[in-house]
């Protein structure tokens, strides 16, 4: 049974406006040193569960790029994965409903229609419960849990300093970025997972703001889990930047476009699985419990064939096999494919507590991997490795709809520049071709589902030049009756008006005490359809529009 989102306190104190320039970066170099202490941490947790659960052993000690040993259970490894899921689901039903699934639309819902307000608690039954999954096999990543823990804590000092909403908003997304930055060694993907993802508005205070939490992280992370690249592709740390031919481009737009239709199956088979779970299953314990013995017989099957367990938790030694060449077998690369989207989608879908990032590299190294080995057998002169690169990059950009965070990313992991307009391309086609397929991504689906639009980062600027004026329905006489109505004024922003659709049974468009129409959810869908769309808004003209610098 999905649980609902534990609301904001309804009544905070009262808070400070903006708080200075230097006071604000401070708090979000705070943040930061949290940001890579907590990324540290949660590494030593998921090293403690898998140890103990996987081997019988008690140690922190975990490379993830590195495939587990055989564990002494034998063929009773596949209840590992059923233990798991047993804490998962009683850490989550008893303490914090928000800690369930991959973490990131909660984060934005809290941005956005929560008032920055996130519960303290919610950091340490995250970093538990995604440890559980994460070190008991399920296919879930680690990079959801740290944003949602880096967030709570962002808004828990904004919450006890008192901060603005505004400013809650964004330690929220300095802290999501010092997440992102410390797990992949990622500074620029923090910063741009923020700005594509989670920032209101971007600006020269809140880039500020980010930087700092980043590189306080960044600083932190590097102290204590080392410098190393997340992958290390060997044959192309000495590549120069590659010159691609018309017909090496088409092939990697083609293999875009491949990777966008996975990642449109990789939504549509999560919720797909989300809704079977709930409606088949009342018991929670018994839903995740059923799909987790299912991850683990897949776990298990896989070791059988090829001698690891391939598909287990977040992948990382099977993504570097397939990038060192190891795996070249088009048959076990789309094998794996397949594998990491049932289990992921099980995984997640009966309820565990983890991140899609790393399912989706994995399932973008194997795709690529495919595509550049079968345009190499058919007499093109493309490495397989960088295709799998770029369907990494690809299905990152496809399933969150961040392409830039997707490139960068994948980018600062591997350390090969010499791959960024192969990364580009197909990051670009995959995202496209996944828009035209399924429009939401796989944040955004389950907010929409609650009935909740939230904006990106990147469009945050030019949908907040929508007013309450562009989304009414002129007032006329017998309309609906005013009792509890949620007043604004014409001139208010979009998100005034999203809250008062969200809060009000009738909203007031109103100036100086003459009601002059009705907001409705409708026009407000259909102004920012046509926002994205290049078009002018309702009741707006060309000379208008001009003057607001759009």
């Amino acid at each position: 049974m999905t649980s609902a989102p534990v609301p904001a306190d309804p009544a905070p104190r009262r808070r400070r406006g903006n708080r200075p320039l230097p006071v604000i970066v401070g708090y979000g170099v705070v943040v930061g040193i949290a940001g890579g202490l907590g990324a540290w941490f949660f590494r030593l947790l998921i090293g403690v569960v898998h140890n103990l659960l996987f081997l019988g052993r008690f140690s922190a000690s975990y490379d993830a790029n590195v495939h587990t040993p055989a564990s002494p259970w034998g063929a009773a490894v596949v209840l590992v994965p059923v233990l798991g899921a047993l804490g998962v689901v009683y850490l989550v039903t008893h303490y914090a409903p928000e800690a369930k699934g991959h973490g990131v639309p909660e984060v934005m819902d809290a941005v956005h229609y929560q008032a920055g307000v996130i519960r303290p608690i919610v950091a340490v039954i995250k970093a538990l419960a995604s440890a559980l999954s994460i070190g008991t096999g399920g296919s879930v990543g680690r990079e959801g849990p740290i944003v949602q823990i880096g967030s709570a804590f962002g808004s828990s000092l904004g919450q006890v300093r008192r901060l603005s909403t505004a400013d809650l908003q964004l330690l929220i997304a300095a802290g999501s970025a010092a997440g992102i930055a410390a797990t992949f060694n990622a500074p620029l993907g923090g910063v741009l997972f923020a700005v594509e993802l989670l920032l209101v508005r971007v600006s020269g205070r809140a880039l500020l703001v980010v930087a700092a939490s980043v590189a306080a992280a960044i600083t932190i992370a590097r102290t204590l889990l080392g410098s190393q690249l997340a992958f290390t592709v060997l044959h192309l740390e000495q590549v120069k930047p590659l010159s691609a031919s018309w017909v090496a481009l088409l092939a990697l737009a083609v293999t875009g476009a491949v990777v966008g239709v996975v990642s449109a199956l990789f939504i549509r088979g999560l919720y797909w699985s989300e809704d079977r779970f709930e409606h088949r299953f009342r018991n929670p314990y018994l839903a995740h419990v059923v799909g987790m013995a299912t991850v683990g017989l897949a776990m298990y099957g896989f070791f059988r064939w090829l001698g690891d367990y391939s598909v287990q938790g977040v992948g990382y030694a099977t993504i570097t096999d397939v990038l060192r060449g190891i795996i070249t077998n088009p048959w076990i690369l789309l094998a794996l494919a397949g594998g990491k989207w049932l289990v992921t989608v099980l995984t997640l879908g009966s309820g565990a507590s983890g991140g899609v990032f790393s399912p989706s590299l994995f399932m973008g190294a194997a795709v690529g991997g495919i595509a550049g080995h079968a345009f190499a057998g058919l007499g093109l002169s493309v490495d397989p490795t960088v295709f799998a690169l770029g369907g990494m990059a690809g299905t990152v950009a496809g399933t969150t709809g961040a392409v830039l965070t997707g490139i960068v990313v994948v980018t600062e992991m591997t350390g090969d520049f010499a791959a960024a307009v192969p990364l580009l391309v197909v990051a670009a086609s995959a995202n496209a071709v996944r828009r035209y397929i399924a429009p939401a991504t796989i944040y955004t689906e389950k907010l929409l589902r609650r009935g909740r639009w939230v904006p990106t980062g990147l469009q945050s600027a030019g949908i907040s030049t929508i007013r309450a004026r562009d989304v009414m329905t002129p007032w006329v006489a017998g309309a609906p009756s005013v009792e509890g109505a949620v007043t604004i004024d014409p001139d208010d922003t979009v998100f005034a008006v999203i809250t008062a659709l969200e809060t009000g049974k009738v909203v007031l468009v109103e100036r100086d005490g003459t009601v002059l129409g009705t907001a409705t959810r409708d026009l407000l869908d259909a102004a920012i359809a046509r926002l994205g769309e290049g078009r002018l808004l309702p009741g707006r003209t060309g000379q208008e529009r001009e003057g607001s610098g759009r």
